[in-house]
């Protein structure tokens, strides 16, 4: 399954909190059976975004804790464009079918 993994800096985050959570990050390895396809940060420095596929959601929720005092965490379940048209089109033709 794939995910899109979102961050944002928590509120009110102090210089402290922030050299904490490099030092965290470089120590850091993803869970196992996790693949990051892209990790990408904001140009504003305030979160970033991550292309995540794994068939075990719990690792990615390992990795999502880790970084909990530091990010407002969100993951989002994704489909690939086509995939999600197709879905889409189905329900268009579900919907038809009902008089």
């Amino acid at each position: 399954m794939k995910y899109v993994v979102a961050w944002e800096s928590r509120q009110n985050i102090s210089e402290e909190l922030i050299a904490r959570g490099l030092q965290v990050f470089s120590k850091w390895t993803p869970s196992p059976n996790v693949t990051y396809r892209e990790f990408l940060g904001r140009i504003d420095n305030s979160g970033g975004f991550a292309v995540v596929e794994t068939d075990d959601p719990r690792g990615l929720a390992r990795d999502a804790s880790v970084f909990e005092p530091y990010f407002y965490v969100q993951i989002h379940p994704v489909l690939e464009v086509t995939e999600a048209a197709e879905v889409g089109g189905e329900a268009v033709q579900f919907r038809s079918s009902i008089g």
